[in-house]
C-alpha cells in the first residue's frame, strides 16, 4: 500500500490543489489527512475540496479543528490563545454551515494503519497523545522518551510543526510530514509525506505561490495579508521556526 499524508493544509486552497493534482500521477492507495484542515484563509473550500477526492481518505483531527468546533458552539476557547488566534478561529466558525462542524466533531484524535515494509504505523496530530504538544529536533532525548515511550508502532507520523523532519526514539521513527499550506522550510511550496513499501519520501509541491498569495489577499480573513505574505509568498525557515517553538 502506498499512502499520502497531508498535514496542515490551514484552509490554503491554491496550495492543496497543488498536491491534490500531483497525487493523480502518484496514485496512492490512501490519502491521509492529518488535522488543522481549515484554519485559514478558504476554510469552506478547502473542506468541500477535499471531500470530492475519489481516492479513499481518511481524516484526524488537529487542535485547529478542535477549537474551530469550540467556537462555532459558542463555548469559551482557552485563555491563553492568542489575539490573531481567537479572532482567525472565530472567523473560520463563522464560515461554517452545521455539517461541516458536526464533521470536524467526530474527526478521531489519532489513526493507525498497516502498510508494508513498514507494518502498523500510527497517525497523530502533534504527538500520540496530544493534539498541541510541541517537539522538535532540538527537543531533549529525555522528554522525547517520554512523548513516546507507550508507542507500540514502530513508525509515528505526525505534523503540527510545519517542519519536515525525521528522529530515532528507541524502537520508534518519528516522521514529521510538514505543512501543505503554512510551511516551514528553505523555500514556499506545499509539503507532504509519502510513505509505502519502499520506505518514506519528504515531497515538495511547487505552485504559482505569487497568484496564490493574491487571491489569498482577497479573502475576508482578517489577518488574510499577513498569511499571504508571510506563509505563501515567503515562508520562515526551518531552523527560525525549531528556535521559536524550542523557547515555547
Amino acid at each position: 500500500m502506498k499512502m499520502a499524508a497531508l498535514y496542515d493544509i490551514h484552509g490554503n486552497l491554491p496550495a492543496l490543489h497543488a498536491v491534490l493534482n500531483e497525487l493523480e500521477e502518484v496514485a496512492p492507495d490512501l490519502i491521509v489527512i492529518g488535522g488543522d484542515i481549515i484554519s485559514g484563509p478558504m476554510p469552506v473550500e478547502t473542506l468541500e475540496r477535499l471531500f470530492q477526492v475519489k481516492t479513499p481518505v481518511r481524516f484526524i483531527r488537529g487542535n485547529c479543528d478542535r477549537e474551530v468546533v469550540t467556537a462555532y458552539d459558542g463555548s469559551p476557547l482557552r485563555p491563553e490563545m492568542s489575539e490573531k488566534g481567537r479572532e482567525t478561529t472565530e472567523w473560520v466558525a463563522k464560515q461554517l454551515q452545521s455539517s461541516h462542524r458536526d464533521f470536524l466533531s467526530q474527526l478521531p484524535a489519532n489513526s493507525t494503519h498497516s502498510v508494508e515494509g513498514l507494518g502498523e504505523v500510527l497517525f497523530c496530530h502533534a504527538t500520540p497523545d496530544s493534539d498541541e504538544e510541541i517537539f522538535t529536533p532540538f527537543t531533549l532525548q529525555n522528554r522525547l522518551d517520554e512523548i513516546f515511550r507507550d508507542v507500540k508502532q514502530n513508525t509515528v507520523i505526525c505534523g503540527h510543526t510545519h517542519i519536515q523532519f525525521e528522529l530515532e526514539v528507541g524502537h520508534v521513527r518519528i516522521l514529521n510530514a510538514g505543512s501543505v499550506g503554512m510551511p516551514y522550510a528553505d523555500e514556499p511550496g506545499a509539503y507532504w509525506l509519502l510513505i509505502g513499501p519502499n520506505g518514506h519520501e519528504f515531497r515538495r509541491t511547487s505552485y504559482d505561490v505569487k497568484a496564490a498569495a493574491d487571491e489569498i489577499q482577497k479573502s475576508s480573513l482578517p489577518m488574510a495579508q499577513e498569511f499571504a505574505e508571510e506563509n505563501v509568498r515567503t515562508v520562515p525557515t526551518a531552523e527560525q521556526a525549531m528556535k521559536v517553538f524550542e523557547k515555547l
